[in-house]
């Protein structure tokens, strides 16, 4: 019997499936069946949540054929990530404009990029002491317990991790190896290493041109096929937004949820507070933000659904040069440090909430202004590093109470919404990188304005 329920399972996402293929058939923009394939992928999840249970044999035996279609379309995303990162850096630097402005750009999007973790963290402190978050009020199962060791073992394995050390290990000493992604600062030591091919290209331009003429014909022709390459996985984004969403909320214990709501609502306020922000940054720079928000929706969608990153940057990337009008050089900087360095849902909000949460059991007063200074300062620098994928968050969170010297438990102890909490959080670290992207454009005169303002609808790219 629960094989017939398996198939049957299987056969009503392929079902939705056909539906989309339907919708592109007949030439149903890309926006609309993004958003169709996550209100399908919701109501898919719903109706299997209920019929069956969280901890069903059946959804057990469920999930890994949609997993097929949703984890198969992640790894896709995956494995262009090196690869476009690598070349993109890189051909940025045969467009003259980058060597004269790629020291004021990189510190431009740095700056973004940490200072609104720093703001993020202020947020995330702000969230919980509005809703009177404290350690006591998590709820201890098993899995909860279970991870709460594992973290208060792991807590020895960084709390000796300096600051200098941290920065040691952005340095690509393989670079090779970073091609694998074995890292979790592995990105950031592939644009090193390409920004250092980059200038080394640059100096041959200067003193060897015949030689220089023939890498950057070689780089332009690598970067188009790699371009294509991402089209061809961009046109794949619906179905794996439907397997996702509807894995993510057909798994989802919403009974945990309920025990744990507080929490929960806190940090969406939190994440809302910062997404603010974002706006309030897109327009300050002088731009239209409801602009901002209809082209970033596609790769805030998958990053919401995915929970990955590094999966979401080359949507990333082409929403900001296709759609939003930012220089190639600006949106891959931006999209790849993003991936390490200040995230601000996983490295900002999540750490800082913790830390109030948890300072009361240490004798600590969460609200003593010394405290919250050095919350914020240890969130910024500890946010350099995170991983790009999940668990990033749990992994910052671990970095900044081991160096306030907190008891790490409570990293452990929210397994239950993880994902649900990490799926805001993932959304919000994407945005970052894009406003650091659009913003750093503005001042340093890289933006299309006219592009930036041109309506989606009048905008044809290949993806669609």
């Amino acid at each position: 019997m629960n094989l017939l329920f398996i198939i049957l399972n299987i056969v009503a996402l392929l079902l939705l499936v056909g539906v989309l293929i339907i919708m592109q058939k007949k030439h149903v923009s890309f926006s609309k069946r993004v958003f169709t394939a996550l209100g399908l992928g919701i109501l898919l999840g719903l109706i299997l949540n209920i019929a069956y249970g969280v901890d069903s044999e059946v959804l057990a035996e469920t999930v890994p054929w949609y997993n097929l279609i949703g984890t198969g379309y992640v790894k896709l995303l995956q494995m262009i990530v090196m690869p476009l990162v690598f070349i993109s850096i890189l051909g940025a630097f045969t467009k003259i404009t980058i060597g004269k402005n790629f020291g004021k750009m990189a510190a431009i999007i740095l700056s973004f990029l940490i200072g609104t973790t720093a703001i993020a963290a202020v947020i995330g402190i702000s969230s919980a002491a509005l809703f009177d978050l404290n350690a006591e009020q998590i709820i201890q199962g098993d899995a909860e317990t279970e991870r709460a060791e594992y973290y208060e073992g792991r807590s020895a394995e960084v709390a000796d991790k300096a600051l200098p050390d941290q920065m040691l290990d952005l340095l690509p000493a393989n670079p090779f190896l970073d091609f694998t992604g074995a890292r979790p600062t592995s990105t950031i030591g592939v644009v090193i290493f390409a920004a250092f091919l980059g200038f080394a290209y640059l100096g041959l331009a200067r003193k060897e041109k015949e030689t220089a003429a023939i890498i950057k014909t070689g780089i332009d022709a690598v970067y188009k096929l790699i371009m294509r390459v991402v089209t061809l996985v961009l046109r794949l984004t619906p179905y794996g937004i439907l397997a996702i969403i509807a894995r993510t909320v057909a798994t989802s214990d919403f009974g945990a949820i309920y025990n744990l709501g507080k929490f929960v609502l806190a940090s969406y306020v939190a994440l809302a507070v910062v997404f603010a922000i974002h706006l309030l940054i897109i327009t300050l720079s002088g731009l239209n933000p409801i602009t901002y928000v209809k082209k970033a929706a596609e790769p805030l969608i998958f990053a919401f659904t995915s929970r990955s990153s590094a999966g979401t940057l080359p949507i990333n990337i082409n929403a900001q040069t296709t759609k939003m009008g930012v220089s190639e050089g600006v949106a891959n900087f931006s999209g790849s440090f993003g991936l390490s360095i200040g995230q601000n849902g996983c490295a900002g909000i999540y750490p800082a909430m913790l830390a109030f949460m948890i300072a009361p059991s240490a004798g600590i007063n969460p609200l003593d202004p010394m405290f919250i200074l050095t919350v914020v300062a240890v969130v910024a620098i500890s946010s350099f590093g995170v991983a790009g994928v999940g668990g990033g968050a749990t992994f910052a969170a671990i970095l900044v109470l081991s160096a306030l010297n907190l008891p790490v438990a409570l990293a452990g102890l929210l397994v239950s919404v993880e994902p649900l909490i990490d799926m805001g959080r993932t959304a919000v670290n994407v945005s970052g990188s894009m406003t650091a992207g659009v913003a750093t454009a503005k001042i340093t005169g890289e933006l299309d304005k006219d592009l930036y303002n041109t309506p989606l609808s009048k905008i044809v790219t290949e993806e669609a």
